[in-house]
């Protein structure tokens, strides 16, 4: 029986949905925290994603299925507040706020505060959840092989990395596959091998290593970072082999995941999203791509349970091939180490 070290998962992860109405300041709460990384999608129309982080500031914006630079936009996301964030009118770009549609928001927290952190051969800036395993981190490329501290005190299993001053690819480190391989999270292709990304070289419970690649370390280049560690209970970032069967794989987490993405590293795949939010019941579990602009998707691909998910379909996006996950909890699978009451499934 596996035991949590975090009791309410919902304290450092939760997804928030909400409906936009193209009104200055408009408060989302119900969050349960101050987010310090805030992922947002319209759900009902075609529309691009945007990231934003406490350590870059508010209205500056990325998005996860562009190569885009970082981009400053005064009326999308205005604050991170003590149970959410306020959202502008959006009369920009209208991804976050549009008035009617209804909306997915992802949040992780990170320290409420950044620190120096001179652990790497570059100095980076961290807001980090020990607790958590998260850490957002930025840093300025030097264009050679480098190491970057990520404030963890535990080995990163997937670090996610992002141009802010330039156009670029996401880059991005999963254990399951290896220091010698990457993938993009703005594409759909298999894992691709350079040691220009991680300088074929793992995490520590320290720092990331680097190549010379322009798109995770380019001289003088802003970067961003996102680090998530595993946390027995709370996290979970793994592998798995599909059976190409409906009646498809198991994969054993230790909790009732609160969100999971899943890609296929061995042939060209989306990133596909759930979470336990829309609709949040088997088997109608609703997916969206981190990859593209996509509406929500209705297909009954997986099922979330107690302790894990089971995929339903035996299609290339999920069950045929070599895939990777990103996983989060709604509830351990034991509460905490001093409770025997196992945590229930939605």
């Amino acid at each position: 029986m596996a035991y949590s070290t975090i009791s309410k998962p919902s304290d450092y992860f939760n997804t928030k949905l909400y409906t936009g109405n193209s009104t200055d300041n408009h408060a989302i709460t119900g969050v349960n925290f101050q987010p310090d990384l805030v992922w947002i999608k319209r759900r009902n129309q075609a529309a691009n994603h945007n990231l934003f982080d406490a350590v870059r500031g508010a209205t500056k914006t990325i998005k996860s299925n562009l190569t885009n630079a970082e981009a400053t936009v005064a009326d999308t996301l205005k604050s991170f507040d003590s149970d959410g964030f306020t959202l502008g009118d959006d009369a920009t770009v209208g991804e976050v706020n549009p008035n009617t549609y209804t909306m997915a928001s992802w949040n992780w927290l990170g320290a409420n505060g950044t620190a120096s952190n001179t652990d790497g051969s570059i100095t980076s800036t961290v807001s980090a959840n020990t607790t958590s395993g998260f850490s957002i981190v930025s840093y300025t490329g030097t264009g050679a092989n480098a190491t970057v501290g990520h404030g963890l005190g535990s080995v990163p299993k997937v670090v996610m990395v992002k141009t802010r001053s330039g156009t670029g690819n996401w880059i991005n480190y999963h254990s399951s596959v290896g220091n010698t391989k990457y993938l993009s999270l703005n594409q759909t292709n298999s894992a691709g091998t350079t040691n220009q990304a991680w300088n074929d070289t793992s995490p520590t419970n320290q720092v990331f290593s680097l190549g010379n690649s322009s798109e995770v370390n380019g001289n003088g280049t802003t970067m961003i970072a996102y680090c998530f560690a595993d946390v027995q209970g709370y996290s979970k970032f793994g592998s798995y082999v599909g059976n190409a069967s409906t009646n498809g794989t198991f994969v054993y987490t230790g909790f009732a995941p609160s969100f999971l993405m899943i890609k296929r590293t061995s042939d060209t795949q989306n990133w596909y999203m759930w979470d336990n939010k829309r609709l949040g019941y088997n088997p109608d579990n609703n997916h969206l791509q981190a990859n593209g602009t996509d509406a929500e998707g209705t297909a009954d691909a997986i099922d979330i349970l107690s302790n894990g998910f089971k995929i339903r379909e035996s299609g290339a996006g999920t069950n045929s091939g070599t895939y990777i996950y990103m996983s989060f909890a709604a509830e351990p699978l034991v509460a905490n180490v001093s409770s025997s009451i196992p945590a229930t499934a939605r």
